[in-house]
């Protein structure tokens, strides 16, 4: 078979019509026949293109809506016809079908209906049926079509034409035909993710994930790991959307770190601060400004805190930005960045900039997903929220006001920390924070240490933990955690319960005069 292909005649049927004059001029001085569907064929004549219409092709109008008007043989035999094959050949000549050599697609725009609230039967009416089989069409015949499913793709198509005296390549039509498949496999697996929504189908018997890639990265994890960034369905504000506003590109781990401590800053109405290292938070804090929580929260980890990522809930204005230029960071991201903020930011570019545009809703259904060698862990995020209100008290000593207001911040970090995680926390700020470990007495021990080192560094007569209060994202299974919780200065515990050893736990409490209250939440994160 010739590997190189002319290309005679384009069918252009498009929703997106970005670069489409142009691109169809251009093609028409190559002397390519153009054929399109009525919108597309409208706009191109609006240009002074010519164009035939696909209704003389099939010999019907165009009806229904829209809904057909390219579903015919003399459509889809064009494309799908085998130009080396007698038999093909023979049926074309028999049947009045000419030859399609180029097809030219994007699909209706479901996801950026639904993006934009659309009611359900808006919603039905951007799922395309022509679009899709004339895409997988052409890229089954992809020996002898080329395909184009985005206005990105009209460049090296006419850059192709143009090497090859009007020809294409199959290494180029393999190319297309390969992203023409990822493109309509993305666009099924939105609308299947919406319907199973709509049907309340959290886990359907097959699914299907889809995103669009924003950018190749410089690598993964590590220098030999390759990656890249992908935007799914539906958005969710957050680092994969969020705006650069300066500062090189961001990296697979920045992006992680950006994403953990978006979430966290999420977590809290009032102005809130969360630092993050390695997709630990290694502070977070409220407080009257996000100056004031920003500083609070540092003081809980400064030394793991030079190189981290810095997450604000509300718009960085000046002060703020003055505060978190005051040691290194990587990365800082809040939904918004004030321009005086942008100014102070500007003196330290190295520091990555990045603006959301709105804060995630930490209790908004969705899935997370995560790859295990051969199959994918699938399951609801972790959108559990827990208020005063949620709380039992178990020991004799109920926590005061303030205990539970620390208590409630406490929970909501330890939601965000790696399992076994523990949290200390005085004045809604975080006191030490122990992740990761694989005994939870090992994590209290950690998170005291932690507190003590920020002491000294501070020249502080006492670690923030003398007074704080603990919080445990998982029960303890035996009283030696909270024991060791309480030789760090708790003086209020909360925790899920659930353990066979709770009646020995509150006993340990009690005999500590340590308040105590109970979630019924766990919240591990592994």
């Amino acid at each position: 078979m010739n590997d190189r292909v002319p290309v005679s005649r384009a069918l252009f049927s498009v929703s997106d019509k970005a670069g489409l004059m142009d691109f169809a001029a251009a093609l028409a001085e190559r002397g390519v026949a153009l054929v399109a569907s009525g919108g597309t064929g409208r706009a191109l004549a609006g240009a002074g293109l010519e164009a035939a219409d696909v209704a003389a092709l099939t010999g019907y109008p165009e009806m229904m809506d829209g809904r057909v008007k390219t579903l015919h043989p003399a459509v889809h035999g064009g494309i799908l016809a085998r130009r080396d094959r007698a038999a093909h050949r023979e049926a074309m000549e028999a049947n009045d079908i000419a030859p399609i050599d180029l097809v030219v697609v994007n699909l209706y725009p479901f996801e950026e209906t639904v993006a934009g609230g659309a009611d359900r039967d808006e919603a039905v009416e951007q799922i395309d049926i022509g679009g899709p089989a004339l895409i997988r069409a052409a890229a089954k015949n992809h020996e002898f079509v080329v395909v184009a499913t985005d206005p990105g793709d009209y460049e090296g198509i006419l850059r192709e034409l143009a090497e090859n005296d009007g020809r294409t390549t199959l290494d180029f039509r393999r190319c297309l035909a390969a992203a023409a498949y990822a493109r309509t496999a993305a666009y099924d697996a939105a609308i299947s993710q919406w319907f199973a929504r709509e049907v309340d189908i959290p886990f359907p018997r097959q699914i299907a994930f889809g995103g669009g890639r924003a950018e190749i990265l410089r690598y993964g994890e590590n220098p030999h790991q390759e990656a890249a960034l992908y935007r799914g369905f539906p958005a969710r504000p957050g680092a994969a959307s969020a705006r650069l506003l300066q500062g090189k590109a961001l990296s697979y781990n920045n992006l992680g770190d950006a994403d953990a401590a978006f979430e966290l800053a999420a977590e809290f109405d009032r102005p809130a601060v969360a630092i993050v290292k390695h997709a630990n938070p290694c502070g977070a804090a409220l407080g009257a400004s996000l100056a004031e929580a920003y500083a609070r929260a540092l003081a809980c980890d400064p030394v793991s805190a030079f190189g981290g990522v810095v997450a604000a809930n509300r718009t960085i204005d000046e002060a703020a930005a003055s505060a978190m230029t005051g040691i290194f960071v990587e990365v800082v991201i809040a939904p918004g960045i004030d321009e005086a903020a942008r100014a102070v930011f500007a003196e330290k570019p190295n520091i990555r900039v990045l603006a959301a545009g709105a804060m995630p809703d930490p209790g908004a259904p969705g899935l997370s997903v995560r790859s295990i060698a051969g199959g994918l862990l699938v399951q609801d995020r972790d959108g559990g929220r827990t208020g005063e209100a949620d709380l039992r008290v178990v020991t004799r000593r109920a926590p005061s006001d303030a205990e539970l207001r620390d208590l409630v911040f406490a929970f909501a970090v330890a939601k965000h920390v790696r399992s076994n995680a523990i949290v200390f926390a005085r004045g809604e700020a975080t006191a030490g924070i122990g992740a990761g470990q694989m005994s939870r007495v090992d994590s209290t021990r950690i998170a005291a240490a932690k507190a003590a080192d920020a002491a000294r560094e501070a020249g502080a007569a006492q670690p923030a933990t003398e007074g704080s209060v603990a919080a445990s994202d998982a029960f303890f299974p035996f009283a030696d955690g909270l024991i060791a919780a309480a030789e760090a200065g708790a003086t209020a515990v909360i925790q899920p319960g659930g353990s066979i050893r709770d009646a020995d736990v509150i006993a340990a409490a009690d005999q500590r005069g340590i308040a105590m209250a109970f979630t019924g939440r766990r919240h591990f994160r592994h």
